[in-house]
């Protein structure tokens, strides 16, 4: 193949995901009335299942638990975040809960519920270390909403070490 040939077949395959993926977001928003969907939660407690391996609860009911306060705190975060950033959470997580999003953006066939936490990290690596701003944006995005709304519960902090706030 001509590169020019490859150079049109990679901007028509682009704008072909990036229209199926945005159809798909408009059909399932990832927040309802700046709530996680379904599809969302599934998403975050995926993600977190993955990201948060050696600081969960070696109990399996009690990781459920951890990861469902985790989903919750998100949603407290969302309900407090300016309209616009909260429109762009709605996206990226309509966008990710979605099964062609979840393939387009994250390179990952399996739901994020069903997915092993060594698929979902691999998928999120290769988010993390693409070429594509986008991808990059989008795991910095996941990495930073799981890893705040997990540790802000005080539970979390001697996991890692953390005493707490000093007394000044």
């Amino acid at each position: 193949m001509q590169r020019r040939t490859l150079l049109k077949l990679g901007l028509v395959s682009g704008t072909v995901l990036a229209l199926a993926g945005g159809a798909a977001m408009l059909m399932q928003p990832g927040l309802v009335q700046r709530r996680l969907t379904d599809a969302g939660r599934a998403l975050f407690i995926g993600v977190g299942h993955a990201i948060l391996q050696g600081t969960l609860p070696p109990d399996p009911a009690a990781q459920r638990q951890a990861l469902e306060g985790m989903a919750d705190r998100v949603d407290i975060l969302a309900q407090n975040l300016p309209p616009h950033v909260v429109d762009e959470l709605s996206q990226l997580v309509g966008l990710l809960g979605s099964s062609a999003g979840r393939v387009a953006l994250a390179g990952l066939s399996t739901g994020w519920l069903e997915a092993t936490p060594a698929q979902v990290m691999a998928a999120l690596n290769d988010m993390r270390y693409s070429r594509l701003t986008l991808r990059q944006q989008a795991y910095q995005a996941l990495h930073e909403i799981v890893g705040g709304a997990y540790f802000s519960e005080e539970s979390t902090w001697a996991v890692v070490g953390y005493p707490g706030p000093q007394d000044i």
